[in-house]
């Protein structure tokens, strides 16, 4: 091992920590794996001139409360022990370089942090955005070089956006304004990004899991939403937290997730809301008939699906709280019923079902032992599924057998959200 991180090895705290973030099975490869990207630093822009830190934000996984935070609904969600890295260092020229494994070199000045409609879609506009959103709340920003690696892979349904946008913040937070930012107003900060510079209308419950860490229950109620932290090891229950990659790309799906949120709020609209956390579900069960010439049948099946699902999320933190493992399975199964059935959201197009396929799969390997459901935004990628620790080696091999190397992961989930880490 090189001596580049060597201050950071020395700390007495960074082995206990990166086991609280890894796994204690992990931390040599981790160790590894930040000596690499210090090398890679020193590669893309030569010789350590400035103080060294490390960043690090994780993938979430979301437990319950499938499209449901958009409109002020409830989820329950967590952190994962795959997470976004970053290795940096201050310019004092105001220009942000960052060198992330798999996209090209990016370069962006903090001249000019407005929205630009041409860079939807892109990781600039993550970047360009995250510094602007910061400077409008008067917040300090500037310049670094980073180099980043990630292993909340692309198009895992582990939301690899979130991830990075709460990096990006994490970063020019910890470099230019002492790391002072709460967990939640990060959070915040990187959903605006995503909906306003991203051009992507998505809820707050991915940057919410990445920022805070941890088991949480949040309720977006209110313009606060309110996070509680739970705690809840399913490894020691006998069971195994798993996504399954089923494949499909979500570059072309934007309108697809875009079109809940839409119908959804359509609904509230019809019944004098603004988002279905506005109307009572009695109200909205007494007036769905005269409505649904407004809104469709899609939109009220939707509709349905939220309040259905706002219940699941209350009954399975009733379930874990109690230690209730098979009513918290039957609640599992339930949610995934209700996306399917309701939310409609676990294929796009009939001829691509890969998420269909993986659930059926799935059940029939797992039969009545375990559980799985559609995960995250659906139409394409992921499943998950909670699988007993003795049907874990077969499971992984019958999905891997189907999906590809590497497609079945298990998960921990990780007690913290964004973390810095000064060399």
């Amino acid at each position: 091992m090189s001596d580049l991180l060597k201050s950071l090895w020395q700390n007495p705290e960074t082995e206990k920590r990166m086991a609280a973030l890894y796994g204690a099975a992990e931390v040599e490869n981790q160790k590894k794996r930040y000596e690499a990207l210090a090398e890679r630093y020193v590669k893309c822009f030569g010789p350590f001139a400035g103080p060294v830190t490390v960043f690090s934000a994780p993938g979430r996984t979301e437990i319950g409360g499938n499209h449901t935070d958009h409109n002020n609904g409830c989820v329950l969600a967590a952190a994962v022990n795959l997470d976004t890295v970053a290795v940096v260092t201050p310019r004092d020229d105001g220009v942000i370089c960052v060198d992330s494994e798999g996209f090209p070199p990016m370069e962006i000045s903090t001249d000019s942090l407005e929205v630009n409609e041409a860079e939807f879609g892109t990781t600039t506009a993550l970047i360009r955005g995250t510094a602007g959103a910061l400077r409008e709340r008067g917040m300090k920003v500037g310049g670094f070089n980073a180099v980043i690696t990630s292993s909340v892979a692309r198009g895992s349904g582990l939301s690899s956006s979130a991830a990075f946008e709460v990096l990006i913040a994490a970063i020019l937070d910890g470099l230019y304004n002492g790391f002072v930012i709460d967990a939640q107003t990060r959070a915040e900060i990187a959903q605006e990004v995503e909906n306003r510079w991203f051009g992507k209308p998505c809820g707050l419950m991915d940057q919410m899991a990445s920022s805070v860490g941890g088991l949480v229950a949040i309720d977006f109620e209110k313009p606060r939403a309110s996070v509680t932290a739970l705690s809840y090891d399913f490894a020691a229950k006998g069971y195994a937290l798993c996504v399954v990659n089923t494949g499909g790309d979500h570059g072309d799906l934007t309108d697809d997730y875009a079109a809940i949120r839409t119908e959804m709020e359509a609904v509230a609209k019809a019944l004098g809301g603004r988002v279905l956390r506005d109307i009572p579900r009695e109200v909205f069960e007494a007036k769905l008939p005269e409505i649904r010439t407004k809104v469709g049948d899609r939109a009220l099946l939707r509709a349905m699906h939220y309040y259905d699902e706002n219940e699941n999320v209350a009954a399975m933190v009733k379930a874990l709280n109690g230690d209730d493992l098979n009513q918290f399975l039957s609640i599992v199964t339930r949610s995934g019923d209700s996306s399917w059935e309701r939310l409609q959201n676990v294929y796009a197009r009939p001829t691509e079902e890969q998420m269909a396929l993986g659930i059926a799969l799935s059940r029939r390997y797992l039969g009545n032992k375990g559980t799985c459901r559609v995960h995250g935004g659906g139409f394409a990628g992921t499943i998950q599924a909670y699988v007993p620790l003795d049907l874990l080696d077969g499971y992984m091999a019958c999905m891997e057998k189907v999906f590809g190397k590497g497609s079945c992961i298990s998960l921990m989930i990780r007690p913290e959200g964004a973390v810095m880490m000064p060399v």
